[in-house]
């Protein structure tokens, strides 16, 4: 599979459903792998920061991925193996290659951050040299303390282990940066949703949007045609109001209940620290969810 021919489009960062006690639901979880792989998504992103990795162990995460690939029919699978070490992250990836995954996404470590620029660099090839899978950076400096420097993404840009970056910063001066410094076929995703449609108007590969989750069918309609007037009332009319509800309470707990209503999943039920949207927020989102899904 060309990996970097495949994921141009829209990826789902999925929500990791659990039942009402806090366990894994892998039958709603098979489900809503289904419900996006046949409305038109391009990858599948299990074990991101929409699906709460971080409140996984790590038999939770493998299995997540496990459920993820035996229903993905094809479609790419993208393993989150987030990690503050190396060899965590190394151990994480050997698991999801062997479960079936096609590419792994790599955040910086995270609590202790990178002193200068080379030591994000070097975190990264050193995770390359053992790494069973192709790495797609992920940049989400509003979790890891710091964001992966454009030079540093240039630098891995032209080394084959490495087939793209995730940007999930919101700083759109980064991502365009990125799109003149760095050559194809090194992809560049945007991570957030209300900036999926200018990017795809710059040269954007495609996105992994938390809402795409809910509404795939429409980011698949918008990325298949960033260029047409349909798809700028997409994003104005369906993704951005739903948008910044949910990140004002944030994604996974928004997501879930979002996808709750649909009837998608069968609760929206998060570990804490995270809590579920409370009625108000909730009654909020369903009016959006279905404005968005009427247009």
């Amino acid at each position: 599979m060309d990996l970097q021919t495949a994921l141009r489009g829209v990826t789902p960062p999925l929500v990791t459903p659990f039942t009402a006690d806090g366990s894994l639901d892998e039958t709603a979880l098979s489900e809503l792998v289904s419900f996006v792989v046949d409305r038109g998504v391009s990858g599948l992103f299990p074990c991101g920061t929409t699906g709460e990795f971080a409140s996984l162990t790590f038999d939770e995460r493998l299995q997540t991925i496990e459920t993820t690939v035996s229903h993905a029919e094809g479609v790419p699978v993208l393993a989150g193996v987030a990690s503050p070490n190396v060899h965590d992250t190394v151990a994480q990836i050997t698991a999801a290659a062997d479960a079936g995954a096609d590419v792994a996404v790599v955040t910086p470590p995270y609590f202790h951050t990178a002193n200068a620029p080379q030591g994000n660099q070097a975190y990264f090839e050193q995770v390359a040299a053992d790494s069973e899978l192709p790495l797609l950076l992920y940049n989400i400096p509003s979790c890891t303390g710091a964001p992966i420097d454009p030079e540093t993404v240039v630098a891995l840009s032209t080394q084959e282990q490495f087939i793209g970056l995730k940007d999930s910063s919101g700083d759109f001066g980064y991502f365009s940066q990125l799109l003149r410094q760095t050559a194809d076929p090194f992809l560049l995703l945007q991570g957030f949703d209300n900036l999926l449609l200018p990017s795809l108007r710059i040269g954007a590969d495609g996105g992994i949007h938390a809402l795409s989750n809910v509404l795939p069918s429409v980011f698949a309609e918008l990325a298949g045609a960033p260029q047409s007037d349909r798809a700028a009332e997409l994003q104005q009319t369906s993704i951005a109001p739903l948008f910044e509800t949910c990140l004002s309470v944030g994604f996974a707990p928004a997501t879930k209940a979002a996808l709750s209503h649909r009837s998608v999943i069968p609760t929206d039920a998060v570990r804490p620290p995270l809590v579920e949207t409370d009625a108000e927020t909730a009654e909020t989102i369903t009016a959006l969810v279905d404005q968005a899904t009427s247009i």
